[in-house]
């Protein structure tokens, strides 16, 4: 092989982290741990010690997910980041969850690049990121270009500065924008580092002109786990799962000549003790922050008859009942929507610590009510009960309140029944419905209705998180049941 020609790469990339910063202990050996940055980061060490031309790159999604991030507002996150020093990372839509500012103070503690082509001042048509990065390794130029989802511009319509093309056929516009301006550069390797999940990766490398040369597209978002990576338009398309438990690795050897990849090899590796010793610094690190965390957080703050569960977020669960029958007891209200995304963990009890609460409820948002008619009711569940809705990493599946059954026959894509306490709703009467900030500033994405259609709000609370504290710590012994609130046919 003509080393001049060919250059051998390796491509190591995570995304989703969510905060995924402490290992698991497993029941198949003790000692045996699985994922946190600590194993992560000796890997990543390991590799860049065997390897010679080693990158390691995240698609998004750093934040969010852990008490230890959010107790410190993603600073802590960047902290550990920086120990895992990436050579670049693209924004995902949770980056944006501490609000614009932030994430310019959060951006700005990074020591490692951060790209992203599409989020844009809108008055000034300025850039908010470096949309690109053309890294020189080993004597061959790499470009990649960071693309988020249109969520992100969900979670930013409080900023009404902001701006994102919202749909693919912009995104793959501005990809040709950069991938043009930069054709006699000699580009070698083009990796577009996306945040828009698997399957708009793959309408999106079909949209490319193979004449831009883009070699390939590592994503996140859908937290999609994959045998071997899907190939589209000549472009390789992978991902890495959620959090810190495994970790993608492409073996590439690219062509000078013809600015392509010749041969490549992907594995998806679990991050354990068997990958790699672990890196102690960073242990540590975790550990300063865990502390702090812990002693404010580990006081107990209730009681579960049992420990309850929310396995999926595509169904109905045990968790999802539960927070929803506490919100209706705010106020008179007949219909409380609670997204499913928004409970993130799997299991709650039966002893519940606030540390415990936050981490399955980590969002505190405002509660507001609305007053609607029978007729806009049975649009949005009609909206909401969708089959799409019920894609994982796609639509939004939303979790009900007792005394409501709805049911849709998925075959014929329709809402057969919809009755609240046993009665279908009347199409003139008003009804008050609750949501939280965020779904009532995407009303239209979220649940089909538009805010004309909702009305004048108000506010129920102004803290979610308060309103479950306050309720478990006087309420001891709750229990919730699955019920076949909503039933699909």
């Amino acid at each position: 092989m003509n080393t001049e020609k060919f250059k051998k790469f390796t491509i190591l990339h995570s995304n989703d982290m969510h905060g995924d910063f402490l290992a698991e202990a497993s029941g198949i050996a003790e000692g045996h741990a699985i994922g946190g940055m600590s194993l992560l980061s000796g890997y990543i060490n390991k590799v860049r010690q065997e390897e010679k031309n080693v990158l390691f790159v995240i698609s998004g999604d750093m934040l969010q997910g852990s008490m230890i991030d959010t107790e410190y507002k993603g600073i802590s996150t960047m902290e550990i980041m920086n120990y895992l020093a990436p050579d670049v990372v693209t924004l995902g839509n949770h980056e944006l969850d501490y609000g614009l500012p932030h994430l310019l103070f959060l951006e700005k503690m990074a020591n490692f690049p951060i790209v992203n082509a599409n989020l844009y001042i809108k008055k000034y048509n300025k850039r908010l990121m470096n949309p690109y990065l053309i890294l020189n390794v080993d004597g061959f130029d790499i470009m990649f270009i960071g693309i988020v989802t249109e969520e992100a511009l969900r979670t930013l319509k409080r900023d009404r500065s902001i701006g994102t093309f919202v749909n693919l056929e912009d995104a793959a516009a501005e990809i040709s924008k950069i991938c043009n301006a930069y054709k006699n550069d000699d580009i070698d390797l083009t990796v577009i580092l996306t945040h828009i999940g698997f399957e708009e990766d793959k309408k999106l490398a079909a949209m490319l002109d193979p004449e831009l040369g883009v070699d390939m597209i590592i994503g996140g978002h859908s937290h999609t786990f994959l045998e071997q990576p899907a190939e589209v338009n000549n472009i390789l398309i992978a991902q890495a799962g959620v959090g810190t438990d495994q970790i993608g690795r492409f073996d590439i050897v690219v062509d000078d000549d013809t600015n392509s990849i010749v041969e490549w090899k992907w594995q998806l590796l679990p991050v354990d003790s068997n990958l790699a010793e672990p890196d102690l610094n960073i242990a540590s690190l975790i550990a300063t922050f865990k502390e702090e965390v812990d002693r404010k957080y580990n006081r107990l703050v209730g009681r579960l008859a049992r420990q309850l569960i929310h396995p999926k977020r595509e169904e109905e669960t045990e968790l999802g009942n539960l927070i929803t029958d506490i919100f209706a007891q705010l106020d008179a209200l007949d219909v409380v929507f609670v997204a499913s995304g928004a409970i993130r963990g799997k299991e709650l009890g039966p002893l519940v610590t606030l540390s415990d609460l936050k981490k399955v409820f980590p969002y505190d948002d405002t509660l507001y009510k609305f007053k609607v008619s029978g007729a806009h009711l049975t649009q949005i569940f009609t909206y909401m009960m969708r089959p799409e809705n019920k894609t994982p990493g796609q639509g939004e599946y939303f979790q009900v309140n007792k005394g409501i059954q709805a049911i849709y026959n998925a075959h014929e894509k329709r809402l057969e029944s919809l009755t609240i306490n046993g009665q279908s709703p009347e199409e003139d009467r008003q009804y008050t419905i609750c949501m939280d900030g965020y779904r009532y500033q995407n009303s239209q994405a979220k649940l089909g209705i538009t805010h004309e259609e909702l009305g004048d709000s108000k506010v129920v609370s102004k803290s979610a998180q308060d309103v479950l504290e306050e309720y478990f710590g006087n309420h001891q012994n709750l229990n919730s049941q699955i019920e076949g609130r909503l039933i699909y046919k």
